[in-house]
């Protein structure tokens, strides 16, 4: 005889997805001034990514060419959610390290958006030198502001990152850099 208790379990097991539904996120490409194709260290679990990165660099001075002052890199991320659910980017952290002379000025920003739409998402850390030390910029939206791809849709959600450095007046026989060493984030999968 089937009790109450044992019913609820079989009605909710058929109602919760089957494992092989489970969020699948996918780096799909690293690229940009900052991250040449194949220069990045990708790793992705289920709903989350870390990218270590080889030559994200911007920097002035000590004969630095104007194109070395800013320098991005994008990163498009494909998710695969069970059908009935959707998808947004809940979170993402850049670091690195900044070493600026007296006098210069350096920014690091991040911004997001899904494919195909125009409303885009940034935040942005600037730094003032002198400064020398690690930085951290974090994207973090409360729920009701993560950008949800549309019920049904399969957008991929893209996240442009890029660190600026200006010389202003500091000497310009002297290095002033930042760099991204690092991000991660990780997505959040809810039902339509």
């Amino acid at each position: 005889m089937l009790t109450t208790a044992a019913a609820a379990l079989i009605a909710l097991s058929a109602l919760a997805p089957a494992q092989d539904e489970a969020p699948v996120l996918e780096v799909v490409t690293v690229n940009g001034s900052g991250c040449a194709a194949g220069d990045a260290d990708v790793k992705t679990d289920g709903r989350t990514f870390t990218i270590g990165y080889h030559t994200f660099l911007a920097r002035a001075g000590n004969g630095s060419s104007p194109l070395d002052a800013r320098k991005n890199c994008q990163i498009s991320l494909r998710v695969n959610v069970p059908q009935g659910s959707t998808y947004g980017l809940a979170r993402t952290t850049y670091e690195g390290y900044a070493h600026l002379q007296s006098g210069a000025t350096g920014l690091s920003r991040v911004s997001t958006y899904l494919q195909g739409t125009s409303p885009t998402a940034s935040v942005s850390q600037p730094f003032t030198g002198p400064f020398s030390g690690s930085w951290q910029t974090r994207y973090r939206p409360d729920s009701d502001e993560i950008q949800w791809a549309a019920c049904g849709e399969r957008r991929n959600i893209n996240v442009n990152a890029e660190v600026r450095v200006v010389l202003g007046d500091a000497d310009p026989e002297r290095l002033s850099f930042a760099n991204v060493e690092s991000s991660r984030g990780a997505v959040r999968v809810r039902r339509c």
